[in-house]
């Protein structure tokens, strides 16, 4: 099936993206100028203004949009993206906080959702939440089959708890709230905070400076053979807007290449773009996470003709090319 972007479908519509401020927001909000939605039908908030952990703040943010951009709430379509999120280290020193966060930032959004007759909801869910060990490629029909990774179950089960919201609330009320599985994100603009970070900014960033500062090795946690599958990010926003232009119904949908990469070819992929001629260590008493992550793709490119167009290799260049030119 092949899918075309539906600009009809913006017309008109006020558009809410939490965490439009983001890595990925900033993918799906430049995704839809490029659908044609003006700025001003485009509405991002800001914790700083809206803590979406607070009920009030979730209802000032929707009654100031209806009353700001005069939009009728049936023409108010929210992608909720905002999250409490990070790497391997981030999630065990966090857990509760990344539990709460996700869980009440997420439930009190569709609450509202239905409270306002807001006409849809797009859910971005997250590939930790599939159990630990799932049949590879991760098909959709295996979600609740197992108990999540240990070291990012709180943040996965709080994701995925919007999935029971979402289909509850569509049996329930009627809401069109849809699901998306998207898997591990790279690209320009990613997060390489140290403390918070994911595997492939990680990676880049530890090279660079190893490199730069002459470092004779580098290590890293776990003993390389963790496999994960990568999406770039613009390729993840083309498919978020995909779905909400032409999805609406109540099952989960993955996002995702289809390729898989064990982390030790990774690092050394890495390594050899940045330039690092050192030495990679593994340190096995950290742990690996998630043993394999591949995800079975058929269902988005059959339902809202999603395809990830980006290589890996033309984008893990485009990357670093982004680092190191910040």
């Amino acid at each position: 099936m092949t899918t075309q972007p539906a600009a009809d479908f913006w017309h008109g519509k006020t558009v809410i993206v939490t965490g439009g401020a983001g890595f990925l927001g900033c993918a799906v909000v430049a995704a839809l100028r490029g659908r044609g939605v003006a700025e001003a039908q485009i509405v991002v908030p800001r914790r700083a203004q809206y803590d979406l952990r607070r009920w009030e703040a979730i209802q000032a943010l929707l009654a100031e949009t209806c009353a700001t951009q005069a939009a009728d709430p049936s023409q108010v379509l929210l992608i909720h993206l905002a999250g409490n999120v990070g790497g391997i280290g981030y999630n065990l020193e966090r857990p509760g906080e990344l539990l709460y966060d996700n869980l009440i930032m997420g439930t009190q959004l569709i609450e509202a959702a239905r409270q306002w007759a807001i006409d849809k909801c797009v859910i971005v869910g997250t590939v930790c939440a599939y159990p630990k060990v799932t049949p590879v490629p991760f098909r959709e029909e295996d979600l609740w089959n197992g108990y999540p990774e240990e070291s990012n179950a709180p943040y996965g089960l709080a994701k995925k708890m919007l999935l029971v919201q979402a289909q509850a609330y569509r049996q329930q009320y009627g809401l069109n709230a849809i699901y998306l599985l998207p898997v591990n994100l790279y690209g320009p603009g990613d997060n390489v905070d140290p403390t918070s970070s994911h595997v492939i900014p990680a990676l880049i960033r530890r090279f660079v400076e190893a490199r730069t500062t002459g470092q004779p090795e580098v290590t890293l946690w776990g003993d390389g053979s963790a496999t994960r599958e990568f999406l770039y990010v613009a390729d993840a926003a083309e498919g978020i807007l995909l779905a909400a232009e032409h999805y609406n119904e109540a099952e989960p949908v993955n996002l995702g290449s289809g390729q898989e990469i064990a982390i030790r070819e990774l690092a050394t992929l890495l390594a050899r773009l940045t330039g690092y001629e050192g030495r990679i260590v593994w340190d096995t008493a950290r742990p690996n996470g998630q043993p394999r992550r591949c995800l079975e793709t058929s269902r988005a490119e059959r339902l809202f003709g999603f395809r990830a167009q980006t290589s890996f290799a033309e984008g893990l260049a485009e990357t670093v090319r982004w680092y190191e030119q910040g």
